[in-house]
């Protein structure tokens, strides 16, 4: 993948298609206006399918010739058969789903890899905003104000991990990615759930 290439999308979604090996079936839940999907079409040659809940998104994905179905991650994962994709992505979308840890299950259950990502509420700057400002933060994971906000189950990083601990899913590759979607290195990295704006893993089911 050259420089060119990695231009064509966004920092943190360009991290998760180097997850996705060419010529497989690609699932992409939430998947906005199908920028992702359209990479993986292009550049890797995925079988993709994507569903969004936004009739806006759905409108733009069918425009642009991709298949996407309107749907909700919550309710609509069930009706796919176990095993139907290589990879199911759910980015930046996790916090907004009603029973997430239900979502993760299915995503699990549909695909043999899950490639998750979610902003980080254990941010330094988040900690800071409650501290020292005492009002919901807002950072650049995390624009909405406390009414307004689609997140309802906000996590950190340790929590994360922790749930999947708990419940058996195998962590195979994790990335700690800062507000500008870089991963982090060096001594950031054994602070990430200080220091990461977001979390990106690779799941499979133990």
């Amino acid at each position: 993948m050259n420089a060119r290439q990695r231009d064509k999308i966004r920092v943190d979604l360009q991290r998760i298609a180097d997850m996705i090996e060419p010529d497989t079936r690609v699932l992409d839940v939430g998947c906005g206006d199908g920028a992702l999907l359209a990479y993986l079409l292009r550049e890797k040659g995925v079988d993709g399918r994507g569903m969004e809940l936004s009739q806006a998104g759905v409108n733009a994905c069918v425009a642009g010739g991709l298949s996407v179905v309107q749907g909700d991650a919550d309710a609509d994962l069930a009706h796919y058969p176990d095993g139907a994709f290589d990879f199911v992505v759910l980015s930046q979308t996790l916090q907004a789903t009603r029973a997430p840890g239900e979502v993760l299950r299915q995503m699990l259950r549909v695909g043999k890899r899950a490639i998750v990502s979610f902003p980080n509420f254990a941010h330094w700057q988040v900690r800071a905003s409650l501290m020292f400002g005492g009002r919901m933060p807002r950072t650049d994971a995390l624009p909405f104000g406390w009414h307004d906000t689609p997140n309802i189950h906000l996590c950190s990083i340790d929590d994360f991990r922790a749930h999947c601990a708990d419940t058996g899913v195998v962590v195979e590759r994790a990335l700690t990615l800062d507000r500008h979607g870089k991963p982090l290195g060096g001594p950031a990295l054994s602070l990430a759930n200080l220091f990461g704006a977001q979390g990106l893993f690779l799941l499979r089911q133990g």
